[in-house]
């Protein structure tokens, strides 16, 4: 049975799109889902064959020299190309992502602006120039022995291979953050588009593909294919010619595509964000001073997008004392509605975990009769039980939330310090908590990319000092992040050229500076003029 609501107002190929054409065949046929009733998708796309594969790498080492060779004023022009036209393209977007994944308009309305917003950043931080560390120490012929002229900067790797997300079809996905730092920093990018929303990722394909073509680049700057399972992620990845990776998504498919990368015979960096559990610990003067106001933000935060952000709070550790801020919890959760989750493969999974966790359920929410509904879930456990199971301290993806209620201070501690690394770790208490923990943030601090004080992790700003990474297992490289302006750094290397003659320098390292980027002149950083 199919759901092809609205589907007249925009023409969905289901095809992959290959330096900015549609493939004529295709192999594996699939479709998408409706999460809120189970029913399929029109239309039915085919996924990428080897020869696609082929002619979209072959396209994106064609295209490298010249988007390397460009400048942050044309990759700038592309970039905001792009945003615009997902703005343009924003109801038909929202529309077909609401019938893929079931999150609700408003959402989707948020990432539509976090996706253009993400991309004129990149824009205006390549068209400033910095971001390339340019470094200039000239010659000293006089000096013995004598000084050569050597400078650097970052320059790109080649062609990126880019993972859409399950969880955000529009900002981590075909044009997310991934794709807009790697063509900032001058990549071709390929992206394998999540099979959970593909109407979704081949909209925002066109809306790159045309930028791409209206702003002059190379066909193969960019290229969206399809695939039903994993059969084509592998092969770009270990394709010679992809030169990095950037994936969202679980531990278990990150890890894969990391030992994929480290088994060829010229290794690659793999970017992988796999998940993270998010500890937050309440402190004792926090709870007292705002029970009730700390369990409601704590359900709307664990519940957000029916537990399905990377950065929900899954683990909450508390004073043993907590027992009305433990019953305020189970009110909300027993209140709460049902959630449908972004594929039934996710609901399986949610439920099978939460199922093991049976003996530490103390209350239970709503669930719908259809689709790929999840039923809220609070549990809760002592610290000892925590750290006797090992087990616990592993993400589940959905609206639950494990409570560990800690007899003092002195178990809180030794709970962080138990802790493998993770995106966020979050302090609720005033600065009085802070001054009698202030161990638990030094610890905190090396567990997490971000440590958060009196705010839920769930909403990640995209700005300039975001890090949004954290050491592994949370991501393949806990000195990366895959938000914010910092983001590009994955997608360059270091190159220093010795002795060169100006006309064979990149602009940014000539004398006369024609891009007027900062630069550090034997040693002092000089403004341009």
């Amino acid at each position: 049975m199919t759901d092809g609501r609205a589907q007249a107002a925009v023409e969905l190929h289901g095809r992959s799109l290959i330096g900015g054409t549609f493939a004529t065949e295709g192999a594996d046929a699939f479709r998408g889902f409706s999460p809120s009733n189970g029913r399929e998708l029109e239309p039915t796309y085919l996924s990428a064959r080897p020869a696609d594969i082929e002619r979209a790498v072959t396209l994106a080492v064609e295209a490298a020299p010249f988007l390397a060779s460009s400048t942050g004023k044309d990759r700038a022009r592309l970039l905001r190309r792009i945003a615009d036209g997902f703005d343009q393209s924003a109801e038909a977007l929202i529309d077909r992502a609401n019938q893929e994944t079931a999150l609700p308009r408003p959402r989707l309305t948020g990432e539509v602006a976090r996706t253009s917003n993400q991309l004129r950043l990149f824009a205006v931080v390549v068209e400033e120039g910095s971001w390339v560390m340019a470094r200039i120490d000239t010659a000293d012929p006089a000096r013995t022995p004598p000084k050569p002229d050597v400078r650097s900067m970052l320059r790109p790797l080649g062609p990126v291979a880019v993972f859409g997300a399950s969880n955000f079809p529009l900002a981590f996905s075909v044009a997310g953050g991934d794709t807009a730092s790697a063509l900032a920093a001058g990549n071709p990018v390929i992206v394998k588009a999540h099979p959970a929303h593909p109407g979704t990722s081949e909209l925002a394909g066109q809306v790159i593909a045309e930028a791409v073509a209206e702003c002059g680049f190379p066909a193969g700057t960019f290229s969206l294919l399809f695939d039903s399972g994993h059969t084509v992620g592998a092969a770009l990845v270990r394709h010679p010619h992809i030169k990095a990776v950037g994936f969202t998504g679980s531990f278990r498919g990150g890890r894969a595509l990391m030992d994929l990368a480290a088994k060829r015979p010229e290794p690659i960096p793999v970017y992988a964000e796999m998940g993270s559990a998010n500890p937050v610990f309440i402190l004792p003067h926090a709870l007292a001073e705002r029970t009730e106001q700390l369990a409601t933000g704590l359900h709307g935060s664990f519940t957000l997008g029916g537990g399905q952000f990377c950065t929900k709070p899954g683990l909450v550790f508390v004073p043993q004392a907590a027992s009305d801020f433990s019953d305020k919890l189970r009110t909300l959760t027993e209140q709460g509605p049902a959630f449908s989750l972004l594929t039934g493969g996710i609901a399986s999974l949610y439920d099978k975990q939460v199922a093991e966790r049976a003996t530490l359920r103390t209350a239970s929410g709503t669930k719908a009769s259809e689709g790929f509904s999840a039923q809220t879930a609070l549990l809760e456990t002592t610290y000892p039980a925590f750290a006797s199971d090992p087990n616990l301290a592993d993400e589940v993806f959905g609206p639950t939330t494990l409570l560990i209620h800690c007899a003092s201070a002195a178990q809180m501690l030794e709970a962080a310090r138990s802790l493998e690394g993770h995106l966020t770790a979050t302090i609720l208490g005033t600065e009085e908590d802070l001054s009698q923990n202030a161990e638990l943030l030094r610890v905190l601090e090396t567990k997490a990319g971000r440590v958060i004080f009196n705010a839920f992790p769930t909403g990640v700003e995209v700005c300039h000092a975001m890090v949004h990474g954290g050491p592994y297992p949370a991501t393949s490289d806990g000195r990366s992040t895959s938000v914010g302006s910092q983001a590009i750094f994955r997608f360059a290397r270091p190159v220093a050229y010795q002795g060169l003659p100006q006309s064979a320098l990149p602009t940014a390292l000539r004398d006369d500076n024609p891009e007027k980027i900062l630069r550090l002149w034997n040693g002092a950083w000089t403004q341009p003029k």
